[in-house]
């Protein structure tokens, strides 16, 4: 009997995981401790941001949405802004050989790329400002069915104007991000707005 248990414990989280990201879903969170060095010349920092995501998924597994990146960091002797907006593209990982390096059923690896306008300000040193593009891959938890638990570590590269022409960024964003399927959503939104 614990046999069987387990068992249908282990399928059923692993549906979890698969029916949160199918086509129709809504995902929304965001990174709330997003930690990052920067090589820029001139300037080596230790920052943190707020990143707020929203997604659509178009098709199971793939999903289109936008961000938005404000943070702030203080170096000696000033305050640094960050900032960015623009859109996201997210891919899970449905190769069944990256699936058999999965800890969990209840993970999932993904791919996150971002395209928009972000700027870079020291009160000292170089700073950029233009587009800014972002790749990397990240791991979804779910620690129920509608919240996942994430870890990103994304490669920023912005090339625009200012003091320098060129900002390198990595991070390890640490967040959580909420799965809606489409009919929960539009109820929500009924039920808040009274439309």
């Amino acid at each position: 009997m614990r046999h069987l248990a387990l068992t249908l414990s282990i399928v059923l989280c692993g549906m979890i995981a698969n029916a949160q990201i199918q086509k129709g879903n809504i995902m929304v969170g965001g990174d709330l401790a997003n930690f990052g060095i920067n090589f820029q010349k001139h300037s080596t920092q230790f920052s943190m941001d707020i990143d707020p995501k929203a997604a659509w998924f178009i098709d199971d597994g793939f999903a289109l949405g936008g961000y938005v990146n404000f943070g702030l960091s203080t170096d000696n002797p000033g305050t640094d802004i960050h900032y960015g907006v623009g859109a996201l593209a997210r891919y899970f990982v449905e190769d069944k050989h990256i699936r058999k390096l999965e800890f969990s059923k209840r993970a999932r690896f993904f791919a996150e790329g971002t395209v928009g306008v972000a700027g870079f300000n020291p009160s000292n040193g170089a700073s950029t400002n233009g587009l800014n593009i972002g790749i990397g891959p990240g791991v979804a938890y779910f620690i129920t069915p509608n919240v996942g638990l994430e870890g990103l570590l994304k490669y920023d590269l912005t090339v625009g104007f200012g003091n320098s022409t060129t900002s390198n960024r990595i991070n390890l964003g640490l967040g959580f991000q909420i799965y809606l399927p489409s009919a929960k959503a539009k109820q929500i939104y009924k039920s808040e707005t009274g439309k």
